[in-house]
């Protein structure tokens, strides 16, 4: 599978392309035999791939697209870190087939098309880092010092 391997070239394929999600997982050869995620919480068998949508809302506007792109992968770059240090995010185009229970599209019709670099979300990282608010990704990990 090719790699994606600067913000730009990401950025570049949003803007050219609809309907393009990256998923944070071990892969397509992992995940397409069954085409389905489960919920951490529940252990329930959900009807397609959890995926994090990369068509720009609306809502932004006209705000720069690579700070669109870089948000988009920043909130989730925790996942490595908490479910398995194998998970990486890919590229993929699909079709929404309803919604997991934290509001994520469920992806079905998957096309893989391509590997995001490591490079890609400490550049994503940087670009956030820039940014006046207080973002911090989504991640639900117990911290010290914090109830679970």
């Amino acid at each position: 599978m090719p790699v994606i391997r600067s913000l730009d070239e990401l950025t570049g394929l949003v803007d050219r392309r609809t309907g393009l999600y990256v998923r944070w997982s071990m892969g397509p050869a992992t995940d397409l035999p069954g085409l389905a995620s489960r919920d951490d919480l529940t252990g329930i068998p959900m009807p397609g791939l959890s995926a994090n949508p990369l068509d720009v809302e609306s809502w932004w506007g006209e705000r720069p697209l690579r700070l669109w792109a870089a948000r988009r992968l920043y909130d989730y770059a925790h996942l490595p870190r908490v479910k398995d240090g194998r998970v990486r995010p890919w590229l993929l185009l699909g079709k929404e087939n309803g919604r997991g229970p934290d509001n994520e599209p469920l992806v079905t019709d998957v096309e893989p098309l391509g590997w995001v670099d490591q490079v890609v979300i400490e550049e994503a990282t940087e670009e956030i880092a820039r940014q006046r608010g207080p973002w911090g990704p989504l991640d639900r990990s117990p911290r010290r010092g914090h109830a679970a």
